[in-house]
């Protein structure tokens, strides 16, 4: 299999679907949010063919140049995909994607309530600054994000895994705060008690931080706490790319 050149663009595809592939009906929700093709020049990649690519390699973790020959070549992937995020193109596609899934909830499309939390994880020797977590003996970086109350992101900040959490809360309520100014409470875990704590929250503006403790500490093992297993739930999410922001730059 792979990809010849046709009159309409210059890839077409003649092999069988990868399980990442887009379907019609996801490829339909993204296509009217992507910029429009430029009326001069060659013609432009295929920008379905692209997107698949990338959603390959977010499931698998390959590296750039590791990307299977029936893909469009790795470097018009990689080009395709810095022009995007640096531009703002993919964060302006998750916030209309969760806009309409929370309208389809039943929900207000801008949430107002924010659930923190936070995950240490590896990375490689080319994966750029990276620190070690002593609680969760991990050498990498740290995922601090907070999401919705159905676990949909609003943002994301990454840090070295040695850094705290209370010490990353006030940048992390300061992007939220900007990204969703109706956000009026967050929870946040025990780990986030204290001055930094209120910093935060008066940083954040009008942002209210509610800390979520364990109420009972003789049991052992995972509890489920309230509001708080949403954000677990969004970080268990996220194990199942194997390639995402927090892990190395190939």
């Amino acid at each position: 299999m792979a990809w010849n050149e046709t009159d309409r663009g210059k890839y077409a595809v003649i092999r069988e679907r990868y399980a990442s592939d887009l379907s019609d009906k996801e490829y339909a929700l993204i296509q009217p949010l992507l910029p429009e093709p430029k009326p001069l020049g060659r013609k432009p990649t295929d920008v379905r063919p692209i997107l698949n690519a990338l959603f390959y390699m977010v499931r698998c973790g390959c590296p750039w140049r590791y990307l299977p020959k029936d893909f469009p070549p790795f470097t018009t992937v990689q080009n395709r995909f810095y022009a995007w995020r640096n531009s703002g193109l993919w964060e302006q596609i998750v916030t209309v994607l969760v806009m309409a899934i929370r309208e389809a909830a039943g929900k207000s499309a801008a949430p107002t309530v924010a659930i923190v939390d936070s995950q240490s994880v590896k990375t490689t020797e080319a994966g750029g600054a990276s620190g070690y977590d002593a609680g969760k003996k991990v050498k990498g970086r740290k995922r601090h994000i907070a999401v919705d109350t159905l676990g949909l992101p609003i943002k994301c900040h990454v840090t070295v895994a040695d850094t705290q959490d209370r010490d990353a809360l006030p940048a992390l309520l300061k992007a939220v705060s900007r990204k969703s100014p109706w956000v009026e409470l967050a929870f946040v875990d025990g780990g986030c008690a204290g001055d930094e704590t209120r910093r935060a929250a008066f940083e954040a503006r009008q942002i209210r931080v509610s800390v979520v403790k364990r109420s009972d500490r003789s049991v052992k093992g995972f509890v489920v706490l309230p509001n708080r297993w949403i954000v677990e739930r969004a970080l268990g999410w996220l194990n199942r790319s194997r390639r995402s922001p927090k892990t190395s730059r190939h």
